[in-house]
Parts: C-alpha cells; structure tokens; sequence
C-alpha cells in the first residue's frame, strides 16, 4: 500500500489493472464518456470534489473517486456524497479473494477496480475520477473520460515521475485522450508546449483556464461560519456573482478558475448544470461531498487550521494563507513522510515560528528527530513529539488567545487531527 510503505508498493504498469477490469466485466467500458479524469500535482482532489458538488447539486448522480483517504478507506469511493458500504466492499473482496491473490494487485489498483465495479452496479449518471500519482501509467488511466483536466504541474514524485517539469508534465498528459477536450488548470511555461502537443497528436481541443477565467475580490465573508466569496468571469462576462465557498483557502481561487472551466465545457457537452446548481455547489463542497483537510478550521481559541499540502507548492500556498491570518505567534506542528525532499520545504518555513515536530503513524512517516535535526539545520527551532496528537496539544495548550496553531506538512499529518 503506497500510502503506508511508498516506493515498494507503487507500481507503473496498467497490466494488473486491465487484468482486474476484464475479471469484472470491464466496468471502466461503462464509464467511457461517462466520466472526467482528472490530473495534477495539486488542487486536483478540491477540484474533483467542487464537480462533484456540482453535479449532484445539478440532479446528477455523481461518483467520486479520490485518494489517499484521511479517515476511513471508504472515503475514496462516493455516490453523492455516501461512502460506500463496508457491506459493498466485504462483498467485492470476498467474491474476488482467490483471483485477486493470483493476480497480485497492487492496493491502488484493487480499489480502481472496486470502485469502477460499484459505480457501474450502481448506474451512476456521471463520475469524477482522480488520479493518484502522475497519469500515463496511473490505474485510473482506462477510462475514456467526456473530459481530461490537468490542474498543475509542480514538483512532486520526481523519483517516479521525472526530474523536470516538462517530464512530470508528459507523465500527466499521459490521461489525454482522443478526440476528447482537455482542460489545463493553470498556463506555466515549461509545461504549456507539452500539452499542446500532446493534445494535437490525440486530436483534442486544449483550453487552459487561467486564460479564459478570472477571479475578482476573493475575501471572507460571514461570522459564525465562514465562506470564501469569489466574482467568477468570463473575460469580460460576469460567469457567477457573489458566489460562496466553504472550503476558504484563498488558494482555492485558482482551483475555481478550473472548475468555471470545466462546468462551461460540461454544458457544451449537453450538460445541464444552471447557475443555481452552480453556487449551491460551490458554497456547500464540504456538506455535499466530505472534504476534509482544505485550509480546514480545528478550533477558535486559539485558532487552529490544518491542511493537505505537502509539497513545495503546496506549502507555499499554505505559508500565504497564514500570512493572511491575523496573529500574534504562529505554533506550527510540522510532520513529513521519508521519502519527501525536505531541505527546500524547510527552507521557506517562517523562522520566527515555534515548531513541534512530529511522525505520522504510518511506516513512512520520517522519524521526529531526525526530522527535528533537519529543521535545526534550516534554523528553526521547536522540540520533538512521538505522535501529531501529542503535538498537537502540546501546542494548544502553549498558544495564547490571539495565537494561531497550525498543522501541517504531510496529509497524514493533517488526517490525524481532522
């Protein structure tokens, strides 16, 4: 399982997967135009779960497919909103015990083919289907989706997925498919000529949505609950007024400029998706579909968030947004897992900030102290707890009213306090 153990268990070939499919009758042929792929180094899961709301708020049903879970295994695989039941999944691997032993799959691609069997015995009307690492040789990367998108490229799985932008990007164009639009999240310069060509190749009109959308005055708004308030537009169109979010990540503008994308193409496409369904989706992502770990509010006093983001970039997006929190002093609980390059992360981290070092409680989780010995070479200072629980208290206990806590740098990390 890669998101205990990692590089063992990670395996870049789709025989096993086909190998799955055509035990089960094929259920990705199903899916075929029936579903959305989606790619990215980051903000691919709050995209997948804004379309997902979306969808179900537009009357659809919606499958979700997502990784790694934070909770509970179940979170990967959803119909409008509901994890699927343990009785489902106990079925699934009971009646394909002995042929799945034979087969060997990998824990990922048993899971593609669990969740591929579920939403074609459950006859879903639509499914957003994310990748778990890279693309071309992701499990996922079977189906024949109505729409491709590829939120980013950044640096993320080099060892698995090249040592350049350009080569990871060539990894996640890998979902683009023939004759079948493919949207790219954000234009960056090593990557915009790879995606054109591959999608020239597959014959596919390419949009990248940072060139057709634009956010205006994204701010907080609300007092007991708050919600992140965006102008979505359309060049010089008005796409969606005042519209809401409850995932308030000021980093979550650059996924809605994606979102407005995909929705505009889905229309084209017959959709039927009104503006109603669209800022009810928008401002209910949490409700409708269980998101958890986005910028996510842990307690008011003191004020503690925690989040996902666990590479540079998506640490660099989690540093602006504490930056655009008012406190005093900022008590950081920080754990990353072992095969992550730690020294850039370390790096950028605020050196005024008091840190709590922590391990996740998974196999790859990089042990506090080392950890901590990295971080004081970096010039940060804090001391080392055996668990995020720990550390976590520690912290709340430590901040003064007007403090903020933080918990971060791994998603298991975060899976731990949510």
């Amino acid at each position: 399982m890669y998101q205990r153990i990692g590089h063992a268990a990670y395996k870049a070939d789709l025989t096993n997967t086909i190998e799955i499919c055509r035990l089960l009758g094929n259920p990705e042929k199903f899916l075929n135009k029936r579903c959305i792929h989606i790619a990215g180094t980051n903000g691919k899961g709050s995209t997948s779960h804004f379309l997902a709301s979306i969808l179900q708020s537009a009357g659809y049903k919606t499958g979700l497919y997502t990784s790694p879970h934070l909770k509970d295994f179940r979170e990967r695989i959803k119909i409008n909103g509901k994890m699927i039941p343990k009785k489902k999944v106990i079925e699934f691997l009971e009646k394909h015990r002995s042929a799945f032993e034979k087969i060997q799959p990998s824990f990922f691609e048993m899971t593609v083919g669990l969740a591929f069997d579920y939403f074609k015995n459950e006859k879903v009307d639509i499914a957003i289907i994310e990748t778990g690492m890279g693309g071309r040789l992701d499990s996922t990367n079977v189906v024949k989706p109505l729409l491709s998108v590829i939120t980013n490229i950044g640096w993320d799985h080099e060892h698995f997925l090249g040592n350049t932008l350009e080569k990871i990007g060539a990894e996640k164009a890998g979902i683009i498919k023939s004759k079948t639009p493919v949207l790219i999240g954000e234009t960056q310069v090593e990557t915009e000529k790879v995606f054109k060509q591959k999608a020239k190749a597959a014959n596919s009109k390419i949009y990248f949505a940072d060139k057709l959308f634009d956010i205006k005055s994204p701010v907080l708004t609300g007092k007991s609950k708050q919600y992140l308030k965006v102008d979505i537009v359309e060049g010089k169109t008005e796409f969606l007024k005042k519209g809401q979010s409850e995932l308030t990540g000021i980093y979550q503008y650059k996924n809605l400029k994606t979102v407005a994308a995909s929705v505009k193409l889905l229309r084209e496409q017959g959709f039927s998706i009104s503006d109603k369904a669209l800022r009810k989706g928008l401002k209910n992502v949490v409700s409708k579909t269980g998101i958890m770990g986005r910028w996510q509010k842990l307690s008011s006093s003191p004020l503690a968030y925690c989040d996902t983001g666990h590479n540079i970039d998506g640490i660099k997006e989690v540093l602006a947004q504490i930056a655009l929190t008012k406190h005093k002093k900022l008590h950081f609980i920080l754990g990353v897992v072992s095969d992550k390059k730690i020294e850039p992360i370390l790096t950028i981290l605020p050196k005024n900030a008091v840190y709590y070092f922590c391990r996740p409680q998974i196999p790859r989780g990089l042990s506090e102290l080392e950890l901590m010995d990295k971080a004081i070479s970096s010039g940060l200072k804090g001391h080392a707890f055996k668990s995020v629980k720990s550390a976590y208290n520690a912290a709340l206990k430590k901040a003064k009213a007007k403090d903020l806590v933080f918990v971060g740098g791994s998603t298991f990390v975060a899976a731990e306090v949510v």
